[in-house]
């Protein structure tokens, strides 16, 4: 699989995958610790989901500028891992819950967020711009889309597990102190707390609430406060797994910097290292142009892929049977499941890519760009059709006085097992695509500045990420679903026009 591809490849892809599970460990609980810590709304917690998501993105923007003017991607990756460790340690120290005083732990809570993406911003656009360095060599030129697949794949192998770990930390906190996991239980707690609980749902927090504690609870407010502050100490611990995620990635990344390429230079083929290669004013215009292009057109599509850690868990928590057979689990284990498919996926589709370049009719990569818009699409169909009939928010959210659904009016979770397969079939003719375009059309002394412009282009679409969350309090839910339908298929038609222009441009 690795065969024809740079040494460098697999080390810095460890390095990235350790950096993802501590990551994806953290993503996989945000936006519920937010809500359960906190007792913020789904709007509110989408809010503040959203800032962060658009500042990790944005930052790898500012990452890129650091690293080319400094010319130093090696350094500034280092620094990065550190701290994003640091970020994590914030996080990951326990605090009572409910919060004696709600501006001052939000702040810290922002505050963690914020170290953790200037970190991720110093370290990920610039890993990458590493990575494509290594194929700006004519040797491995060839293979640089699957070079791009195969690094994509290898860290989400971490993505895979982190979500497991994150719920395993949880129930372990939760079960040591004689409770027993409920997903709607925080909501009902902070609605009880204070005091918007209806008397029907008063009734249904009573049966919840003995069942947790597998006796008879006469205090109501005493178990209130125990359980959310249980709960949300268990999550302090999950994010503390990802400090020692950090400090492996770290140790690989440090073990092998010698295998990665030196950005001053660029490898000519010959055996003979140049100076960096240098391009006409005119055509370095063109190439920043159509870099600008696809980037203003991938802000859709992460505008929608990206409510996987947002509305489809809240879907997955309030609409969903979690339930399989005998098996129950808990609504963060759907974030497993991209990174499963991605591992999954990634060898079949090198493999028919490569069986098409054979042939010599494989899909230039913004056409597998377009393709991935369209596939996209039809994701959010699956999930619009699947949420026919089901209740406004409004009428089942605790803090509005609602009632949790009973499990026999919940959609199978099929439904989203369907649809995470689906969209990461187009992440994948979408993400590592648009990453390997970008560092092949890129002029080389801008190559650290359009990775970061990649991510910015991300960030856009991940600062939109709250308007789901609007969309999905006051709207029903297959109309927020049919919002990412539309945003997708104008990605795609936007592409389709442009697609020979591209091309023309990449040659």
């Amino acid at each position: 699989m690795f065969k024809g591809h740079p040494k460098g490849l697999i080390p810095a892809a460890l390095a990235n995958m350790g950096e993802r599970f501590g990551f994806y460990t953290m993503m996989a609980i945000l936006v519920l610790f937010l809500q359960a810590k906190f007792g913020l709304s789904g709007t509110n917690a989408g809010i503040i989901y959203g800032a962060f998501y658009f500042s990790i993105y944005i930052l790898a923007l500012v990452g890129g500028i650091i690293a080319d003017r400094i010319q130093n991607y090696k350094g500034t990756i280092l620094v990065g891992l550190i701290l994003m460790a640091v970020g994590y340690v914030i996080m990951a120290i326990p605090t009572p819950t409910p919060v004696s005083n709600f501006n001052f732990f939000l702040t810290i809570t922002i505050i963690g967020l914020a170290v953790i993406a200037f970190g991720n911003g110093l370290f990920k656009g610039n890993l990458q711009a590493l990575v494509g360095q290594m194929y700006d060599n004519p040797k491995y030129g060839p293979m640089r889309d699957s070079g791009f697949s195969l690094f994509y794949a290898f860290i989400n192998v971490g993505a895979i597990f982190a979500p497991f770990t994150a719920v395993g930390i949880r129930s372990w906190w939760l079960n040591k102190h004689n409770f027993s996991y409920d997903v709607d239980l925080p909501a009902m707690c902070h609605s009880f707390i204070d005091g918007s609980i209806s008397e029907k749902a008063a009734i249904s927090f009573q049966a919840m609430a003995d069942k947790a504690r597998g006796s008879v609870v006469t205090d109501l407010t005493d178990f209130s406060n125990d359980y959310l502050n249980v709960f949300n100490t268990g999550f302090h611990y999950a994010f503390g797994i990802a400090i020692i995620a950090m400090l492996i990635s770290l140790v690989i990344y440090v073990k092998n910097k010698k295998n990665f390429p030196d950005p001053k230079k660029a490898n000519t083929g010959t055996g003979e290292i140049t100076d960096e290669i240098k391009m006409e004013a005119k055509e370095i215009k063109q190439r920043m142009y159509a870099l600008l292009a696809v980037f203003g057109v991938v802000i859709f599509f992460w505008f929608s892929f990206h409510q996987n850690g947002l509305t489809l868990t809240f879907f997955a928590r309030d609409y969903t049977v979690l339930k399989i057979g005998s098996w129950e689990f808990s609504a963060e284990i759907f974030q497993s499941m991209n990174p499963f498919f991605v591992v999954f996926l990634t060898p079949i589709v090198v493999g028919v890519f490569g069986w098409l370049r054979s042939k010599n009719m494989e899909p230039s990569t913004p056409k597998k760009i377009a393709i991935g818009m369209g596939i996209a699409s039809l994701g959010f169909v699956l999930m619009a059709f699947g949420s026919l009939g089901l209740p406004l928010f409004n009428t089942i959210n605790p803090q509005t006085g609602g009632v949790p659904l009973e499990d026999a009016f919940r959609v199978t979770p099929f439904l989203l097992l369907g649809t995470y397969f689906i969209l990461t079939v187009a992440e994948l003719f979408i993400s590592p695509m648009g990453i390997s375009f970008v560092s092949k059309v890129a002029p080389p002394q801008y190559q650290g500045l359009m990775q970061g412009g990649w991510l910015g282009a991300t960030a856009l679409g991940n600062g939109l990420l709250f308007i789901g969350a609007i969309l999905y309090d006051s709207i029903p839910i297959w109309m927020t679903w049919s919002i990412f339908v539309i945003a997708t298929a104008i990605s795609m038609f936007t592409i389709i026009f442009m697609i020979k222009w591209l091309e023309r441009v990449a040659k």
